[in-house]
């Protein structure tokens, strides 16, 4: 997170391609994908089920390598994964069972050789504090909710105070009211901070509250449809007239390549 001043380039992809093998196919992801993230952005990348989001993701952070373009960060290639980018993911089972909210928020700290065991839990303690889990930090994961769970990823993230936290559909598997709250309170751990976030969702509704920023993606595979900017709009503005023009405008761009596909079915279906 340190380095240069808010609105600095920091994260560039060109022209990125895409894919990941299954058992019986090669499937390509992404097709020709390109996007900036400057520093201190809430950069949002949303789209359906399927269009490649988490991948983009995955290429960020250095698990699978574009066959097709670039991914830059700081001006150099991303071949690797690394402590400049954490990920914080979907599911609750990503903390250490058997380490307690403490030991899981230092224990990358402390893997990576960062500092020492005394100033990793001060650090570690600073971001307990930030999530609002101070009165936890002796307690382990099977003892904590979906929401304090997801705080506790979010804290052992921005300890390491990486160039980018990137979050995986991180608050889908919370229900409604977790879920609000969870964004609620990134968005104020946002404004204490000013990190940069990279947050993947397919809720509309989310990626115009967390998001400065919108990449809109196209069913599979995922092309760039439009970028659009979202920073004005908070829960506040959810009934007002410009957060629902955005909300419909975004809609009708996700929807209208399907509702066009399932109008030409019964006409293929006629003449074939």
């Amino acid at each position: 997170m340190a380095g240069s001043s808010p609105g600095d380039k920091l994260l560039e992809l060109r022209d990125v391609t895409l894919q990941y093998k299954t058992r019986e196919h090669l499937v390509t992801a992404t097709y020709r994908v390109s996007f900036d993230v400057f520093r201190a952005d809430r950069f949002v990348v949303l789209g359906p089920s399927g269009c490649g989001k988490s991948t983009i993701l995955k290429g960020i952070a250095g698990f699978i390598k574009p066959v097709e373009g670039t991914i830059m960060l700081n001006g150099r290639p991303v071949d690797r994964p690394g402590p400049d980018r954490m990920v914080v993911f979907q599911e609750f089972d990503q903390l250490l069972p058997w380490k307690t909210v403490l030991g899981n928020v230092m224990f990358p700290l402390l893997k990576a050789g960062r500092c020492g065991r005394a100033e990793a839990e001060a650090r570690a303690m600073s971001f307990i504090e930030k999530v609002n889990l101070s009165k936890f930090r002796d307690v382990y994961p099977h003892m904590l909710s979906g929401g304090m769970k997801q705080r506790v990823a979010i804290a052992r993230a921005m300890a390491m105070e990486p160039d980018v936290l990137l979050m995986d559909e991180p608050f889908a598997a919370l229900d409604a009211l977790t879920r609000r709250k969870m964004q609620e309170e990134l968005i104020q751990l946002w404004d204490d901070i000013r990190f940069t976030v990279l947050f993947v969702t397919h809720s509309i509704e989310e990626a115009i509250v967390v998001g400065s920023r919108i990449l809109v993606l196209s069913p599979h595979p995922g092309r760039v449809k439009a970028e659009l900017n979202a920073h004005e709009f908070d829960h506040a503005h959810q009934g007002g007239v410009g957060f629902q023009a955005l909300q419909t405008r975004i809609h009708d761009m996700l929807f209208a390549e399907r509702i066009e596909e399932d109008a030409l079915k019964p006409m293929e279906a006629a003449n074939g």
